[in-house]
């Protein structure tokens, strides 16, 4: 069966170039028919008529040798008067083609055409013209039968071919129209995209699924329940019926998804959940009943739905009017998933980044029961990931997988593969057969900021301004014990950034603390202290350092009880200030409560640029050299950067004291 159904893929007909072609060929057909009649209307119009009169002229002075009798049409033939060799003129205006070939393969002299009379002997008539007896038996008379197909063709060829064409043409119409009609029928079909169990070519198992080993040791389980079911319901344990995949963006859900069905050998169907939701009504309920049906007929299978929050949100919003087509196919799936008999071997999957917003009656037991949560990959986890994304593609002696995996935190999957991607893609435009290093280090930084902009010019007074911002970013990040060590530091334009200072943690963070949030707002306020303190005026540059400083701050005080005025209280969603399903303006804390937060996030902030301000000034010395020495070479990197701040008075952070302040 499953060779049958390999792709279950509808591909839905271009009515358009499908119709296009037909009028097309019914316009080609025409002009062909068209060329068939005015040749023979052009033969036709070109015969010599003459009267009975003439002919008994002819006959009486022996210029006539033969005549040819087709019914009331008579044919003459003259004697050639020409030399034998000259070629002769035939001109008919019967329609046969019998006669035409007749006149054309007979070497006479010029024919012409008349009618006699009708219901009279031929020689009766010439007689009466004044044919005697004599000159008429000099003249062979032969009458010929016109019958026959291709008699009967040519004469009804002008009526015929023009009505033929004319049915054609409402054939074409109407079979375009029944195509239209056959199409409207498989709406509601399902588009899911079937993987057969045979197809080696997109096989997926968990061995090409670096990282997530407890997303894998989860799904162990329904390999096992799909290779081996007896062993499950002998016992009386029933296999989860819905396996929910949540994570970040680029996890690897999919990834995983298709890996549990090429690991257990089963076919897989996919599809997305915005496939199901058309502008028709019911589309969406009959697409997801036609999925079920052919999951059913080819289980063992998976079912899998990505981005399920798509159809799967929380009912009852007001969104949608009386007839919300997506409340329908959210509908439809509880019900198939509570269709499921125990002993059928059909497992449905979805992926999302969104559980929040599921339905409840999809979370619950019995449906999306098991849930798995993938987590951004660690350093170990990235080191696995970037090895199986290196696999075909040439590495130069310098390349340190283990070094790109540390500095590369939180860097998803799908991150990993881009920056394997770009770091070949930089040795091919340079015309090199390896990837060094510094290509998979150029392209950490092309997946995190962008490409550089190198046309974009910064005149002098706007490099030195640059320089002195990243340097204050910089300094303060190396003076503060909570922040993040600096590896990077640059003037050159990248993305929507004039300069950029990459900060790197020494080891992946699950947990963030107060301290640690306090010290990166302050690091974000450095590049806005210098400014104003160095020239006494402030730019548009830090606007990115103070959007992103004050949405921590006010994550501090609202999400995580960071604030001592407010206290230990969550006063937003982890969505953000609106909560699910209420007004844009319906908050869910008073006005009194609000002004204090504002109060709250502006003494952080305070704060924090009081204690950049501090250290900057403190500092001056470092702050000038390592501006100055951006302006000359644009890029410091991580070595030559401590080797400046050592010189100053300042030390580096080291792994073990990270550990010994916390």
């Amino acid at each position: 069966m499953s060779k049958k159904k390999k792709d279950l893929k509808n591909k839905t007909p271009n009515a358009l170039s499908g119709l296009s072609r037909n009028f097309l060929m019914a316009f080609l057909i025409f002009v062909i028919i068209g060329g068939i009649y005015s040749y023979l209307s052009e033969n036709s119009a070109n015969v010599v008529e003459i009267s009975l009169s003439e002919l008994a002229t002819d006959i009486s002075i022996g210029k006539v040798e033969k005549i040819n009798i087709k019914g009331e049409n008579l044919e003459v033939f003259y004697f050639n008067t020409a030399s034998s060799t000259a070629s002769s003129t035939v001109i008919s205006t019967s329609t046969s083609s019998t006669a035409t070939s007749t006149a054309s393969t007979t070497v006479l002299g010029l024919v012409k055409n008349t009618k006699k009379e009708a219901g009279t002997a031929l020689t009766d008539t010439l007689v009466n013209y004044g044919v005697t007896p004599a000159d008429l038996s000099k003249v062979k008379i032969d009458v010929v039968d016109e019958k026959g197909f291709w008699y009967w063709l040519a004469n009804s060829a002008p009526f015929i071919f023009p009505f033929l064409f004319i049915i054609f043409f409402f054939w074409i119409i109407s079979r375009q129209a029944k195509g239209a009609g056959m199409q409207a029928f498989s709406f509601g079909q399902s588009r899911a995209r079937m993987i057969s169990p045979d197809d080696t070519a997109q096989k997926v198992t968990f061995k090409d699924v670096a990282g997530a080993k407890e997303a894998k040791e989860e799904l162990a389980e329904i390999v096992d329940f799909l290779k081996n079911p007896k062993k499950f319901l002998e016992i009386g344990a029933r296999i989860p019926k819905g396996i929910l995949l949540m994570g970040a963006a680029g996890t690897g859900k999919t990834l995983l998804a298709r890996a549990t069905a090429g690991e257990a050998g089963v076919a897989f169907f996919s599809v997305s959940g915005s496939e199901f939701v058309e502008m028709f009504v019911g589309v969406g309920a009959s697409r997801v009943r036609d999925l079920f049906a052919l999951a059913k007929k080819a289980s063992p299978a998976i079912i899998f739905v990505d981005e399920i929050d798509a159809v799967g949100r929380v009912r009852g919003t007001g969104t949608g009017g009386g007839n919300d087509e997506r409340e329908q196919t959210l509908n439809q799936i509880l019900v198939e998933m509570d269709g499921f008999e125990p002993t059928e071997k059909v497992i449905v999957m979805a992926a999302t980044n969104r559980p929040d917003v599921l339905d409840p009656a999809l979370l619950r037991p019995g449906r999306f029961d098991r849930r798995v949560t993938i987590d951004l990959p660690d350093r170990r986890d990235r080191e696995d990931i970037l090895k199986v994304h290196s696999k075909n593609k040439p590495f130069a002696e310098d390349v340190n997988l283990t070094m790109i995996a540390e500095r590369t935190p939180g860097f998803s999957g799908a991150d990993l593969y881009s920056l394997m991607n770009e770091g070949a893609i930089l040795a091919a435009r340079e015309n090199r057969t390896k990837i060094s290093q510094f290509d998979l280090i150029r392209s950490i930084e092309k997946v995190m900021l962008g490409p550089e902009r190198k046309s974009h010019l910064l005149s002098m007074k706007e490099k030195e301004l640059t320089a002195y911002h990243e340097a204050g970013h910089a300094i303060v990040s190396s003076v503060l014990p909570f922040a993040d060590p600096v590896h990077k530091i640059s003037i050159i334009s990248r993305g929507r950034a004039a300069g950029y200072t990459l900060k790197l943690p020494l080891e992946d963070r699950k947990m963030q603390s107060k301290n640690e949030f306090l010290d990166d707002i302050a690091v974000g306020m450095g590049g806005y202290v210098v400014e104003k303190m160095i020239y006494g005026d402030v730019t548009t540059g830090p606007s990115n350092d103070l959007q992103v400083s004050t949405a921590l701050a006010r994550d501090m005080v609202t999400k995580y009880g960071m604030s001592d005025k407010i206290g230990p209280v969550a006063l937003e969603s982890a969505g953000g200030r609106v909560m699910f399903g209420r007004g844009v303006d319906d908050k869910s804390y008073s006005e009194r409560v609000g002004a204090e937060i504002d109060a709250e996030v502006s003494k952080i902030i305070t704060e924090a640029l009081a204690k950049a301000e501090e250290i900057v000034k403190k500092h001056r010395t470092a702050l000038d050299f390592v501006a100055k020495r951006l302006m000359e070479v644009e890029t410091i990197e991580q070595e030559e950067y401590e080797k400046i701040i050592i010189a100053h008075g300042i030390l580096p952070k080291k792994k073990l004291d990270i550990e010994h302040q916390k």
